[in-house]
């Protein structure tokens, strides 16, 4: 019998991410209780992960995954970063304001993070990760797949923005797809 896993989250793109990204574990992957609310307060993208993870698996009795993830731009100063999705109301309001910011801004550069924590169904970290996906902030947004600042975030080595790639393109190259990959043995051991 497959063992249960919360992902920690009510985001629905990040959901079908990692429905993609966990299709070899072993395990049934369900969204965390409705009811839960979580604060991210902390003051790191770790710091949110790991109180996210937590608040799950105590609150479910069971393994729970989150992450953390945001969009750094370095003319901006790291802006949005740890606020990347509370940011403005809505994914085309926190576009609009990044593209605003930037107006007449000749650098562009920025990165996505990602960092990953499962917790145990006792609520402690068993395991984590983090990995970057850098590129720059395009002059306005291409393509129409993916989510949040996907269609503004131009991939270093492709020129690509991660709205204009096709599934497994952006999977391969982007910070939670890097991260998950780093912990996917591990996750495969945990959920024989």
């Amino acid at each position: 019998m497959n063992k249960v896993l919360y992902l920690a989250s009510k985001n629905t793109g990040k959901i079908a991410e990692y429905k993609k990204f966990l299709k070899d574990i072993n395990c049934n992957l369900l969204l965390q209780p409705e009811s839960l609310n979580i604060d991210e307060d902390g003051l790191s993208f770790r710091e949110n992960a790991i109180k996210k993870a937590c608040a799950v698996s105590q609150k479910t009795n069971h393994f729970a995954i989150a992450d953390d993830s945001g969009l750094c731009i370095d003319a901006l100063h790291g802006e949005p970063g740890i606020f990347s999705s509370r940011y403005a109301d809505n994914d085309t309001k926190r576009i609009e304001k990044v593209l605003t910011k930037l107006s007449g801004i000749e650098s562009r550069s920025c990165f996505f993070v990602a960092h990953i924590c499962l917790s145990s169904p006792e609520g402690k970290i068993i395991l984590e990760s983090e990995a970057k996906c850098f590129g720059n902030i395009a002059l306005k947004p291409r393509g129409n797949n993916g989510f949040g600042y996907d269609p503004i975030f131009e991939e270093l080595d492709s020129r690509l923005t991660f709205a204009e790639m096709n599934d497994y393109m952006k999977d391969k190259s982007s910070h939670r797809g890097r991260a998950i990959k780093k912990i996917l043995k591990d996750l495969k051991v945990i959920f024989q």
